[in-house]
């Protein structure tokens, strides 16, 4: 993953926004639980319960598009902070609408001789899905790494990140994808500049 926090890499589920014709990587509900297993924000037995609710399609489709609303919030969000932009309030609201959901279906729980928080997947609706994108925002928002969100630099991308460089000099969101075009687009402007004044 790209982002660096799994609120980051939810919001750059998505690509190519600004473009004719954005690219969707969530599909479906089931798109949406995958992705969340392979991050490992979502445990098995949650998943598979999850998964059994699916089968209701209406509600399937409604969580989904609950997901992509709140990923379209989670990226305005921190696009208005790499730009050093004021948030919109009415993403904040759906953040913190979701974020107090979330904190309803946690407890602590003891692991041997320490003590965890754990999801409370037994109760979860489908939505249940976006609580740890959710605690992963609010939990961005309101560290001292804040400062360090960015998006990428690209023409066509908008994809965001944790840069974790030594002198926040990250440009890009991946530099064998993004960061060739945009060199060799500078190349390739630089090449024709210099033909043209042949």
């Amino acid at each position: 993953m790209v982002g660096g926090r799994p609120c980051l890499d939810f919001s750059n589920t998505t690509s190519e926004r600004r473009g004719p014709a954005p690219r969707e990587r969530l599909h479906t509900y089931r798109d949406l639980l995958a992705w969340s297993r392979r991050l490992g924000l979502v445990e098995a037995s949650g998943a598979e319960r999850l998964l059994r609710h699916a089968q209701q399609r209406e509600g399937a489709a409604r969580a989904l598009a609950r997901a992509r609303e709140l990923r379209e919030s989670i990226y305005r969000i921190f696009s208005s902070v790499a730009a050093g932009a004021t948030p919109p309030d009415s993403d904040l609201d759906r953040l913190n609408r979701v974020v107090a959901e979330a904190l309803a279906h946690r407890r602590v729980v003891r692991r041997g001789d320490r003590f965890a928080w754990e999801w409370m997947w037994d109760r979860a609706p489908l939505e249940g899905v976006l609580w740890p994108l959710a605690q992963s925002a609010a939990e961005l928002l309101t560290s001292e790494e804040l400062g360090r969100v960015k998006e990428c630099t690209s023409q066509d991308c908008n994809w965001l990140f944790l840069d974790v460089s030594r002198n926040r000099s990250r440009r890009w969101c991946e530099m064998r994808e993004c960061g060739n075009r945009a060199k060799a687009r500078r190349h390739y402007l630089r090449r024709r500049e210099s033909g043209a004044a042949d």
